[in-house]
C-alpha cells in the first residue's frame, strides 16, 4: 500500500470526523429550537441537556435578535447559528479533503 493512499484514507477520515461532529452540532442546536417550539418542560433533564448543549454551541448568537415573543428569538438566534455552523463545517470539510 502506498504512503500516498494510506494518507488519502486518514484525510478522508478527518473531513468525516468533521463533518459528523459538525453535523451533530446543528442537530444539537435544531433540537433545541423544536423543544422549546413544542414547550418542552424546561425541568426535564433531557431538555435542560439539549438546552445546555445548544448554549455552549449558539456562537454567542444567543441574544442576537429579542423579538416580543421568546419561542421566535430561540428560532431566529439558534437557528442563525445552526445555519453558521452548517456553513462552517461545510467549508473546513471541503479545504480538509483538498489536502494534497
Amino acid at each position: 500500500m502506498a504512503v500516498g493512499s494510506t494518507a488519502r484514507r486518514g484525510i478522508d477520515a478527518l473531513g468525516n470526523v468533521l463533518r459528523i461532529v459538525g453535523m451533530l452540532i446543528v442537530t444539537v442546536l435544531v433540537v433545541h429550537i423544536v423543544l422549546t417550539l413544542l414547550g418542552a418542560n424546561p425541568e426535564n433533564g433531557l431538555t435542560r441537556l439539549i438546552r445546555d448543549a445548544a448554549d455552549t454551541f449558539n456562537l454567542g448568537l444567543g441574544d442576537l435578535f429579542l423579538p416580543e415573543d421568546p419561542r421566535l428569538g430561540v428560532v431566529l438566534n439558534y437557528g442563525t447559528a445552526a445555519l453558521i455552523w452548517f456553513a462552517i463545517t461545510t467549508v473546513v470539510v471541503r479545504l480538509v479533503r483538498r489536502i494534497p
